[in-house]
């Protein structure tokens, strides 16, 4: 071994990844870090480097997409009728697992450090999500019925939980259902976008920003007045200029340190995706 990361978790990187060095004042979003910003000066002194930054984004619901995007949407359904667009359904999650399943491994399992997976894990993962998930809020672009985008978000949990308490035993579990009822009801009320990928062969092809249209429509329908992404690392620089594109904005900062363990060799960033 010649290095060490951190804080990471041993899984996978949607949650407790990166040390918080910028919005201490704000929430924590379900899964994620928060640290008192001493933290990170008892990192740095003891010879942890840093490795690449982790950027959560957010923006309010309401706030209308780059003209560009209303442009590329218009006559998109003529010019290309063999794209779909429309949410999941919690009463197909079969189907769910299968489009997930599929869009994540071409469009994410070839970047660094992310693995195929399994259609099993995939399952196992709606399954999970089943209870807290809005149906409104997970997006498929369809392609002659084959999926091949996806932008999926969930009901930002904190929002819910922390008005639970601590244990899931019974009585638990009948306030966290009294509290997600009421919170479907109320404002203001955050989404947390959880994974947005668009299969290779149809980048640059304007489905994502056609599915982002649809499913800003959708979001506003549902009564959401807030969402914030899940963190995009400064080597993602094209989902950090998509990002900007709907206008969002950098609000907390997570940072992935690297220790090296002989500090006689050069220390070298992560690599940018090109």
């Amino acid at each position: 071994m010649q290095a060490m990361d951190g804080p990471i978790n041993f899984g996978e990187r949607d949650r407790f990844w990166g040390l918080l060095v910028d919005g201490f004042e704000l929430e924590p979003n379900y899964g994620m870090f928060w640290h008192p910003p001493y933290y990170q000066q008892l990192f740095e002194n003891y010879g942890f480097q840093l490795y690449f930054k982790q950027y959560t984004c957010a923006r309010e619901v309401d706030t209308p997409l780059h003209p560009s995007f209303a442009k590329r949407a218009e006559g998109f359904a003529a010019e290309q009728p063999a794209y779909q667009f429309r949410h999941a359904l919690k009463a197909e999650p079969e189907r769910m697992a299968q489009d997930f399943h599929h869009v994540y491994n071409l469009a994410w399992a070839n970047h660094s450090g992310v693995p195929e997976m399994s259609l099993e894990k995939a399952r196992q993962l709606v399954k999970q999500m089943r209870p807290i998930l809005d149906e409104r809020l997970l997006w498929f672009a369809y392609h002659h019925d084959e999926p091949v985008a996806f932008f999926l978000s969930l009901p930002e949990l904190n929002q819910i939980l922390k008005h639970v308490g601590p244990r899931l035993d019974l009585v638990g579990k009948v306030r966290f259902l009294w509290e997600r009822w009421r919170y479907q009801r109320r404002q203001p009320k955050k989404m947390f976008g959880v994974i947005y990928g668009v299969v290779p062969a149809h980048q640059g092809k304007n489905v994502d920003a056609v599915m982002l249209v649809h499913a800003q429509r959708q979001f506003q329908v549902a009564g959401y007045t807030d969402i914030e992404m899940n963190w995009i690392g400064d080597f993602n620089p094209r989902m950090l200029a998509t990002t900007r594109s709907i206008g969002a904005k950098v609000c907390k900062t997570h940072i992935t340190y690297r220790k090296l363990f002989d500090e006689t060799r050069p220390f070298e960033r992560c690599p940018i995706i090109k």
